[in-house]
Parts: structure tokens; C-alpha cells; sequence
């Protein structure tokens, strides 16, 4: 038996992946216990760098981070899905005059780093007369840099649907928004949304670029926290912390995905499940007229 892209293993491959797969596990467990080691002995896990996780002031401002954060993530994602869905719609128009600009825009801001997006957006936009403040510099760079990203994913993802399905909606007479909404559409999301999970990932990660503009979210206050001299200067512990709210929030919208996936699948198996309902008396009859 094969498989699609390669064929599988024999025996002696087999013992190799196996040999290979034991040594990279005991290389990565010898580096976690490297690293807690040298964390121990640098007295890391003292009680004095850990005890500001026992202050109730500490815990709101660290709470506040995290809302904060949250939120910058909340509009830059939506408004990202948006700015990216009617690019990506631009970009396949039939018309020059739309699909040109919708490329130009798209190629632009892709190619700008978003660090320097977010500084133009901070100190140069307020000189041209364009106030836009600390949350919405940093929300407005997310948006155009991400959007540009997702713009691609989604023409990529009506591009994958097979030409045979758009040319049959065609011929059934459905408007080209109709089969933009009602075929294309509904086929590409199902093989574009891991891509677009994983941009929304890194969505998330780099709403931690607002701490050069002094948007005060989880490594902006991490900075802060690391920074006190009465608990030892505990900048490992809080980094540890405000990493761990990380991965915990990464995770939590990648089983998010994984629910709204499993749930249009079992919606698509429901309704194929359907009897056809112009024909009530044919497969199904169990009786017929004498």
C-alpha cells in the first residue's frame, strides 16, 4: 500500500524512525532538564521571585493585561477577516480596474514589516494630522498586516474548489455572488481554515508589539512586573507566566477551530442524511397504487 506522496515504510525504516524518534525525544528531555537545572541553580524558583503572584494588586494588574490583550486581539482579528475576505474578493474580480488596486494593497502592506507599520501608524500618522492613539495604532497594523496575509489565504482557498463546481453553478443559473456564497465559499472554508487559525495565532502573538508604543497588555506588564527590585527582580518567573498565558490562549482558539469544524461536518452529514424532497414516492415508498 502507498500513500500519496510517498510510499510506506518497510521494516528497516520502520526500526530507523523508531531509533530516531527515541534519540529526539532524549535530546529534548535532556535540554528541559538543562534548562531547569540552570533555573534552579540560578534560585529562579525562590519563593521571594514568585511571591508577587500572591498580591491581590498584582494578580488585577496582571487580569488587566490579559483583557487588554484579549482585546486588541478580538478587533484586529475581525476587522483582519473582513479587510482580508473583501481583498481576496477584489483580487478575483473580473474588472482591472478593482483586481489592480485590491493586488497593490494587498503585496504593500504584506511586505512592510508590522513593527514598522505600527511605529508609522504611532509617531509619523500624528504629524499628517491622524490622531489615531496607542490601542488603534497598534489594532489599525494588525489588521493591515494580517488582512493582507488572509487575503491570500482566502483567493487561495476559492481557488482550490474544482473548476467543475463553479462552471455547474453557472449553468444552473445562479448569479456569480450566488456562487460565491453558496458553492465556493462554503468548500473553501473548510480547507483554508487551518490556515487562517494559524494566521490568527500569530495575530494573537503579535499583539505583544504593543508594548513599543506603550500599550500597556501581557509583556507590557510582564515588563514591569520583571522589574521590581522587592521581589528579586523576577523577570524568568514572570516571563514563565505571561508565556504560559499564551500558550493557554493559542490552544484555547485552536480547540475553538476544532470545534467549529467537527460541528460543520456533522451539520454537512445531517443534511446529506435528508430525504430529497421532490421525491416523496420513489426510493423510499412502501406502497404503491394498484
Amino acid at each position: 500500500m502507498t500513500s500519496i506522496l510517498y510510499d510506506l515504510p518497510g521494516p528497516r525504516a520502520r526500526v530507523r524512525n523508531r531509533i530516531l524518534g527515541v534519540l529526539a525525544t532524549v535530546g529534548i528531555v535532556a535540554l528541559a532538564g538543562f534548562i531547569t537545572y540552570r533555573f534552579w541553580v540560578t534560585g529562579q524558583f525562590e519563593g521571594r521571585k514568585w511571591e508577587w503572584l500572591l498580591y491581590k494588586d498584582m494578580q488585577l494588574q496582571l487580569a488587566d493585561a490579559l483583557g487588554a490583550t484579549i482585546r486588541a486581539f478580538m478587533v484586529g482579528a475581525l476587522l483582519a477577516l473582513a479587510f482580508g475576505f473583501l481583498s481576496a474578493v477584489a483580487r478575483l474580480s473580473e474588472h482591472a480596474w478593482l483586481r489592480a488596486p485590491a493586488y497593490a494593497v494587498v503585496e504593500l502592506f504584506r511586505a512592510i514589516p508590522l513593527v514598522v507599520m505600527i511605529f508609522f501608524l504611532f509617531y509619523a500618522a500624528p504629524q499628517a494630522g491622524l490622531q489615531l492613539g496607542v490601542f488603534w495604532s497598534l489594532v489599525v497594523g494588525l489588521t493591515l498586516y494580517n488582512g493582507s496575509v488572509l487575503a491570500e489565504v482566502f483567493r487561495a482557498g476559492v481557488q482550490s474548489v474544482p473548476r467543475g463546481q463553479r462552471e455547474a453553478a453557472f449553468a444552473l443559473g445562479l448569479r456569480k455572488n450566488q456562487v460565491m456564497r453558496s458553492v465556493l465559499l462554503p468548500q473553501a472554508v473548510r480547507a483554508m481554515l487551518p490556515s487562517i487559525v494559524s494566521q490568527l495565532v500569530v495575530l494573537l502573538k503579535d499583539t505583544a508589539l504593543g508594548f513599543l508604543i506603550t500599550y500597556q497588555e501581557l509583556l507590557f506588564e510582564a515588563r514591569y512586573l520583571g522589574s521590581l527590585a522587592e521581589f528579586g527582580r523576577p523577570i524568568i518567573p514572570t516571563a514563565l507566566v505571561v508565556g504560559a498565558v499564551y500558550v493557554s490562549l493559542c490552544i484555547a482558539l485552536s480547540l475553538l477551530a476544532s470545534y467549529l469544524e467537527g460541528r460543520n461536518r456533522r451539520h454537512r452529514f445531517s443534511e446529506r442524511a435528508l430525504p430529497v424532497p421532490d421525491a416523496p414516492n420513489r426510493a423510499w415508498a412502501t406502497t404503491s397504487p394498484s
